[in-house]
């Protein structure tokens, strides 16, 4: 890709740490700015809630969830898709024999189905919120626990930050409704990240600080704040490639992502699948 002189928006950029560490062997040499598009990084909650935060030694726990249902639910009801029928079934079959060898090259050649479908996981959906974790609290010191249930739909992991633990949870169901948030908290202060779904454009994203007070805790609401994230990211994008300068996302930055879902997978390779 780089070679060529593209500048993809895709996350994650790759789906081993192999792959991206060969872009990046390319990159002293490539003079485009490279941007890896993690939308929730750039939604006007998440951007507003960074001069919301407890000091970091302040921290005391931090949990983020993803508890959603896939596109199908919010788009048949919302719009109509046009979904291409002219490509090759044969191209389409070597692209998911291609997906799958490199999947098992992080999860192992015989790894069970339900390892596989909680790494296709983490590079789709759970990439967002690490991405966005990562964005906001800094790099963890490790992965204390991760495991998965629901055939690998469902995840749960615990990140290590020293002074405090980070929790995340990922549930797939088909109920309709999705609900992700990021909150923050200290002693005093919880900073709460709100988001809608992102298949329905320009829904709000909300932003909530509470703390306390002497009459008892008082919350600060920010929004709805309608700004769409995708278009952010973009805008963002163009001025990056304007002014000459580095992203926040990266390929470096995207690699951290990868690195650390390949710490989860050998986490869960410990503790075994759970019904």
């Amino acid at each position: 890709m780089a070679r060529a002189g593209w500048q993809p928006l895709s996350r994650p950029a790759c789906l081993t740490v192999r792959e991206i560490d060969e872009l990046l062997a390319l990159m002293p040499s490539y003079r485009k700015t490279l941007f890896v598009g993690y939308m929730r990084r750039y939604a006007p909650a998440y951007l507003a809630a960074r001069d919301e935060l407890p000091d970091h030694a302040d921290i005391t726990h931090v949990r983020i969830f993803d508890l959603i249902s896939e596109g199908r639910h919010f788009l048949k009801k919302s719009q109509n898709v046009l979904y291409p029928r002219d490509i090759d079934p044969a191209l389409l079959a070597h692209g998911a024999r291609e997906q799958d060898a490199l999947i098992r090259e992080v999860v192992g050649a015989d790894a069970p189905a339900d390892l596989v479908r909680a790494y296709r996981g983490l590079t789709a959906l759970s990439s967002h919120h690490i991405s966005a974790m990562r964005g906001l609290i800094g790099e963890p010191n490790g992965v204390v626990s991760a495991h998965r249930t629901n055939g690998g739909a469902n995840t749960s992991i615990t990140f290590d930050y020293g002074n405090f633990a980070c929790l995340y949870d990922a549930v797939v169901d088909d109920l309709g409704l999705f609900d992700a948030m990021i909150e923050v908290r200290s002693n005093t202060r919880r900073v709460r990240i709100i988001y809608d779904t992102p298949y329905i454009r320009s829904l709000p994203t909300r932003l909530e600080v509470t703390d306390a007070g002497p009459l008892g805790p008082m919350t600060k609401s920010f929004g709805p704040l309608y700004g769409d994230a995708f278009s952010n990211e973009l805008e963002i994008f163009h001025r990056r490639i304007a002014e000459g300068t580095r992203p926040l996302t990266d390929l470096a930055d995207s690699r951290s992502d990868l690195a650390l879902m390949a710490q989860i997978i050998e986490r869960m390779k410990q503790t075994g699948a759970h019904a």
